[in-house]
């Protein structure tokens, strides 16, 4: 156990040490801030700062594990598995958008969603999740949305029985917590039977939060007071956890699934209505 430095830049510093040990012939260049490349593969360290962030008390153990995954086993190797021995093992991830300003989106297997997130899919191996290329997509002779049809039904068959809990606030709204800590609670929100599996509980429609990679809250739409609150620790933790998604709502009907980018909008619009206000008032009073 051990701790790791607070501060970004140590941080970063920190890791490449630890690199250097570990791997001491890798070449390793540091390209941003927040991103190494190490013997040409890029290495983005924010996910794992906010990782360490945490669990501080933990965050020697956390980097070191990290590390050991990343070099274990051969990427190429992995890169050549056939069809026949992938197809079972493929998933899919819900991704921002922004991911594309880090990683050329041409080379990325992934399809568009709502709330500025795209589907990438991954290689589901015991060790390790590797990401899908279109490239390996056009190798194996099959479409982006064959694909998408095996990782949808590979997360349905994944764990089919989820453990679910169910909390009533005080308000009166209801929500509905998913966590397998399994690296694809967020990516739940594409089941196939969501819908029928969460309306008993929260209503024919219902909104699901997804604000990192190892978090889904699906909750009732009212009453409203119950609703801003949830979004207001959705926003936090989209800022604090690792593997951010998004702090918008996904709206979830019988008939499929929508985004919800208008709230903030329509957040934003109310706030620059108080500030006008307060602006009023202070010239009213002078």
């Amino acid at each position: 156990m051990g701790t790791m430095p607070k501060e970004s830049d140590a941080f970063v510093e920190h890791v490449v040490k630890l690199i250097k040990r570990m791997q001491p012939e890798f070449c390793i260049n540091r390209v941003t801030p927040n991103e190494l490349h190490v013997n040409g593969r890029r290495l983005d360290l924010e996910n794992l700062y906010r990782m360490v962030a945490h669990e501080p008390e933990r965050g020697t153990d956390i980097v070191e594990h990290f590390l050991d995954q990343l070099f274990m086993g051969d990427h190429a190797e992995v890169n050549d598995i056939p069809f026949e021995q992938a197809k079972a093992r493929i998933m899919p991830r819900i991704q921002p958008t922004s991911i594309f300003e880090h990683l050329t989106e041409s080379l990325v297997a992934h399809v568009p969603f709502v709330n500025d997130t795209v589907i990438v899919f991954v290689l589901d191996m015991p060790h390790m999740t590797v990401s899908i290329t279109t490239d390996q997509v056009v190798r194996w002779g099959v479409t982006i949305d064959d694909i998408e049809d095996l990782a949808r039904e590979n997360l349905d068959l994944y764990a089919p029985e989820l453990d679910m809990q169910v909390i009533e606030s005080a308000e009166g709204g209801k929500a509905v917590i998913v966590a397998e800590q399994d690296g694809y609670d967020a990516a739940r929100l594409l089941m196939g039977d969501l819908h029928a599996k969460l309306a008993s509980h929260l209503g024919p429609d219902f909104y699901v939060a997804t604000p990192a990679r190892d978090m889904f809250i699906a909750l009732s739409c009212e009453p409203d007071s119950f609703v801003q609150r949830l979004c207001d620790r959705v926003s936090e933790d989209f800022t604090r956890l690792p593997y951010p998604i998004t702090k918008d709502l996904f709206l979830v009907t019988q008939d499929g699934i929508a985004g919800t980018t208008w709230m903030h909008d329509e957040q934003q619009d109310r706030n620059d209505h108080d500030d006008r206000d307060d602006q009023n008032d202070l010239r009213d009073a002078a």
